[in-house]
């Protein structure tokens, strides 16, 4: 919990906001941030609600991080895939109010939760790495085969394909969209849904239905950290 991440407790579910600047991009004091809500979240054993502000849920990494050097890239990259695997195989279930617009890790936070609701609109959500030169990490792909189609895949994570809100859900970055103004209502009636789960069972069968993709991302972290991560725009 920081400047840019805010965490709202309630009965039965939490809400983390992600609110830094016109990207909302994730920068290692975000990437922190929502580290420090899981935590909260963890201890009180709440069901978790991840959303943006207005019209945009993340654009990505902070392209001036990543932009850096080589190993500025690969730090905040490191960072961010963690993150996904924290929330992969976080213990209570993780709901996305998707706000507006989810690129690149933007969108890379949608694969990484359990249940995905968007807004209707002309709302761009997608991974752009190779559209901006970025050749894409070990990671990125490891998640992206675990919650798209081979496909979706394919379009996605090889040629960019950037997609509406509607095209997200049939692409799999959505589970469901609706208007603005029913964006968190609809997030908290899946959340109190999802609190009626027995929570040791949820816990246990989400590592069981995930254990190899997440031994997959586990060792596309290490491969990362080995290999080279930078974005060559030309």
């Amino acid at each position: 919990m920081n400047e840019f991440v805010t965490y709202t407790s309630a009965e039965n579910y939490a809400i983390i906001t992600i609110n830094n600047g016109k990207a909302n991009a994730i920068s290692h004091e975000v990437v922190a941030g929502l580290n420090a809500c899981l935590d909260a979240a963890e201890a009180e054993n709440k069901v978790v609600i991840l959303t943006g502000k207005s019209g945009i849920f993340s654009a990505g990494f902070d392209l001036k991080v990543m932009t850096a050097s080589p190993e500025s890239a690969k730090e905040l990259v490191t960072k961010g895939s963690k993150l996904s695997l924290r929330m992969l195989s976080f213990p209570q279930p993780i709901i996305v109010a998707c706000s507006g617009h989810a690129i690149a890790k933007g969108a890379f936070l949608l694969l990484s939760a359990d249940y995905r609701i968007g807004v209707e609109g002309d709302f761009k959500i997608g991974l752009n790495e190779v559209m901006i030169g970025m050749t894409m990490h070990n990671a990125g792909i490891a998640i992206a085969k675990a919650r798209l189609s081979e496909v979706y895949l394919n379009r996605s994570v090889n040629n960019a394909e950037i997609y509406s809100s509607k095209q997200a859900v049939t692409a799999g970055f959505l589970d469901s969209i609706v208007s603005e103004d029913q964006l968190l209502p609809a997030a908290i009636k899946v959340a109190e849904m999802s609190a009626k789960l027995n929570k040791k069972a949820h816990a246990e069968t989400k590592l069981k239905v995930r254990k190899l993709h997440l031994e997959a991302l586990e060792n596309a972290i290490y491969l990362d950290l080995k290999g080279n991560i930078s974005i060559n725009p030309s």
